[in-house]
Order: structure tokens, then C-alpha cells, then sequence
């Protein structure tokens, strides 16, 4: 009897081996099975769309863009550009625009009016009313803009790749004039590295920056003439007092020296 007890203690802690050691694979295989990847973020800047190119008289809106600088790179006021859009679109917001958004950067095209049938002439006298005045188109300016110099000073930057006009060194609170006749299409600090910024609309394909003013002296939406004071040089959004000036022709920056009498 004796034996038998022995055997059935050795046959239970077998048996209680076996099944510790049957824990020990299961628990082995839970914690060595690996772990699934997390669930991809969707990166809508980089989509498909935003690489769509823009159709004619559009622009696809890119990273760090904002209607400002989208509107002085295509020759346009910021504030025609968000009318033109809003036109088109009612809920269009200037403020709040994605990457991949289609931005109208040229004048809408009116649809031409139906032509109305005549009616065969009346052998009575009327009197005809006067052809009504014709809206003026807007000026096209001469080839080669004459522009005055926008400031007294040393020139310490020239127009190259980076630098995308000439920078004329002076003082705080210096003069800074009107480079030729125009509208004020732009007035304040929305652009990164501008400062105070005053953007003149001279016509369809010409118009000037003036950056980094201490105070603007006009608005959008003001006629200035040349040579009329616009503002007051400063320091704003760089390290000393200087007048950085741009000439933008089609929206496109060129060397504005050879144009400066």
C-alpha cells in the first residue's frame, strides 16, 4: 500500500509539472507574438489633389501659403483676389485657406449677354436715346515702367534669386514715396519677413513692394501719386532701418534699377 501512495505522489507532481510547464508555453507564446502596427495618419497636404496641377487663371494652394503672398506672386491685390473668389464661391474665407485649394488669381471672365432680336424698323419718328458711356477699361502701362526712387539712401542689398529686390539703407522715420502713379492695393503686416508692408498697383502688369516700414500713411483702396510720401522707413521684420523695394512685373520680380530715374 505503501508503494502505491509513493506512486500516485509521483504521478501527481508529474502530472502538476506538466501542466505548469503547458502555462509556461501559452505565456511564452502570448508575450513573443508581435504587436500589429498602429493604424497610418492620413497626411491631407500631401494627397493627390494638392498635386493636381491648377487650371488655367487658378492657383493650387501649397504649404505656408497665405492669400497675400498668393496674390502678390500672380501681380494681384489680396483684396481683388479674396472679391474674385468670394464671387465665385460665397462661403470662400480669405482667412482660412488649405492646401490643395483652387484660388481664383485672375478676374473672372463675364459671361457675354444674349443677343437680342430685332424687331423690324418702325417707319415712325422716336426719338433714340444716347448710347450710354462706355466703362473706361483699366490703363495698360508702356513697356519699361519709368519709376522714381522710392528713398534717399546707400543701396546695401541688389536684386538676385534670394533677394528679390533692392534694399536703400537710411533712418527710422525717413520718407518712403510712391515709385510712379497707382492704387494702394495692400497695407499691413500679413507677409512673413515684409515688416509694414505697402503694396501699389500701378496697372495689369507693373506693381511695387515697399517693406519694412516703421508706419504706413495710406490704405487700400487710396490713389497715390509719384513721388507721394507712403509710408516711413523702419525696421520691421529685419535687423536695421532700411527701405526694401520690389518691382513685380505679371506678378514676377525683376531687377527694379533700370526702371529707377
Amino acid at each position: 500500500m505503501k508503494s502505491i501512495a509513493n506512486s500516485m505522489t509521483h504521478l501527481s507532481k508529474s502530472l502538476l509539472i506538466a501542466i505548469l510547464s503547458a502555462s509556461m508555453v501559452l505565456i511564452t507564446g502570448c508575450t513573443t507574438t508581435p504587436r500589429a502596427k498602429p493604424a497610418g495618419v492620413t497626411d491631407r497636404s500631401s494627397g493627390s489633389v494638392a498635386s493636381e496641377p491648377a487650371p488655367p487663371g487658378y492657383y493650387r494652394v501649397k504649404k505656408g501659403d497665405t492669400l497675400a503672398r498668393i496674390a502678390l506672386d500672380h501681380g494681384q491685390g489680396p483684396r481683388d483676389v479674396a472679391q474674385w473668389n468670394k464671387a465665385e464661391n460665397p462661403n470662400f474665407n480669405p482667412n482660412v485657406i488649405e492646401v490643395g485649394d483652387l484660388i481664383l488669381i485672375k478676374p473672372p471672365v463675364t459671361k457675354a449677354a444674349k443677343p437680342v432680336d430685332k424687331k423690324p424698323a418702325s417707319t415712325d419718328k422716336v426719338d433714340t436715346p444716347a448710347p450710354a458711356e462706355a466703362s473706361k477699361p483699366e490703363v495698360v502701362a508702356e513697356p519699361g515702367i519709368r519709376l522714381s526712387w522710392p528713398a534717399k539712401g546707400k543701396v546695401t542689398g541688389e536684386f538676385n534669386e534670394t533677394n528679390k529686390g533692392i534694399d536703400i539703407a537710411g533712418k527710422v522715420g525717413e520718407p518712403v514715396l510712391a515709385a510712379a502713379d497707382g492704387k494702394v492695393v495692400y497695407a499691413g503686416n500679413s507677409l512673413r519677413g515684409y515688416g509694414n508692408l505697402v503694396i501699389v498697383k500701378h496697372d495689369n502688369t507693373y506693381l511695387t513692394a515697399y517693406a519694412h516700414n516703421s508706419k504706413l500713411l495710406v490704405k487700400e483702396g487710396d490713389s497715390v501719386r509719384k513721388g507721394q510720401r507712403i509710408a516711413e522707413m523702419g525696421d520691421t521684420d529685419t535687423n536695421s532701418p532700411k527701405l526694401h523695394f520690389e518691382l513685380r512685373v505679371n506678378g514676377k520680380p525683376v531687377n527694379p534699377t533700370p526702371y529707377l530715374q
